[in-house]
């Protein structure tokens, strides 16, 4: 007889979604065999389940929010198949839940949140199960963490947007006002200086090849083309990233306007989540 180990018996739940007890009951009388194991249980009436393993979580709920002090903030995303699932107010409560026990043990990644304790169960088990009992593939999909003197958080649109700031002081009217424009506006970084190279090297090669097309542009020199492209790079700086954005709340003025006059507050980091 094959030896049966609790590795294997969590593969098997997370290909299948079935119960641990089933999941033994599979293995045991396949002889350890993973693939008749799955048969096996699709025959005792888990076929919907094994069939989940193949689908993508597009829909989901999106929970951010920070401990006690407002010093951390995290972002929990378990992703599910369908709306009907997602606008669940149990399926929401479910999440929540875990979301509760990832900021109350200081998770920092899916895997240590996954093996966070609630009430005898593990958050792996529960997802497993959970799973099982509503037809549908779910799991954690995604993680973030921002740690600062203060961290605000914000949800939008039904759970399907989160966000994170982090500023170098406490400012929780300000921060809800930036963690607001952060779900509106969708920046890319903080200021120009922390776009990642690649992004602005990929935009400016689409710069210069739109103005190589041109017909005006025939005859410039490559180094004529390549300095008017980093000036037009700047409205590409001024819309994607955040101090340069307009403030929605009051468009006569930056983001970076609106921190300076709320007392030269400073944005040390950002995380924003979204489902579809």
């Amino acid at each position: 007889m094959a030896n049966i180990t609790a590795q294997d018996i969590n593969k098997l739940r997370q290909a299948t979604g079935a119960g641990m007890m089933d999941c033994r009951k599979a293995l045991t009388e396949t002889n350890g065999d993973f693939e008749a194991a799955i048969d096996w249980l699709r025959k005792q009436g888990q076929k919907v389940a094994a069939k989940r393993g193949d689908r993508e979580a597009k829909e989901g709920v999106v929970i951010a929010q920070t401990n006690s002090d407002h010093t951390k903030g995290y972002i929990i995303t378990v992703g599910c198949e369908t709306d009907f699932v997602s606008k669940n107010a149990d399926f929401v409560s479910f999440v929540q839940t875990i979301a509760n026990a990832g900021v109350n043990a200081d998770v920092n990644s899916i895997e240590e949140l996954k093996a966070v304790n609630i009430n005898g169960a593990t958050v792996a088990d529960m997802v497993n199960d959970k799973l099982a009992a509503i037809g549908e593939k779910i799991d954690v999909v995604r993680f973030e963490k921002v740690e600062a003197p203060y961290v605000a958080s914000y949800i939008h649109g039904a759970n399907r947007i989160g966000v994170l700031v982090g500023l170098d002081k406490q400012a929780p009217e300000a921060g809800r006002d930036i963690a607001m424009q952060i779900a509106a506006l969708n920046p890319l970084a903080v200021d120009a200086s922390s776009v990642a190279a690649d992004i602005v090297e990929r935009e400016k090669n689409v710069i210069i090849d739109t103005m190589k097309a041109d017909p005006k542009m025939a005859g410039k020199p490559d180094e004529m083309i390549s300095k008017i492209a980093e000036g037009k790079l700047g409205a590409f700086f001024k819309e994607n990233t955040l101090l340069a954005q307009q403030f929605v709340k009051d468009g006569s003025i930056t983001v970076e306007n609106y921190l300076k006059q709320n007392g030269e507050l400073k944005v040390t980091d950002f995380k924003r989540v979204a489902l579809g």
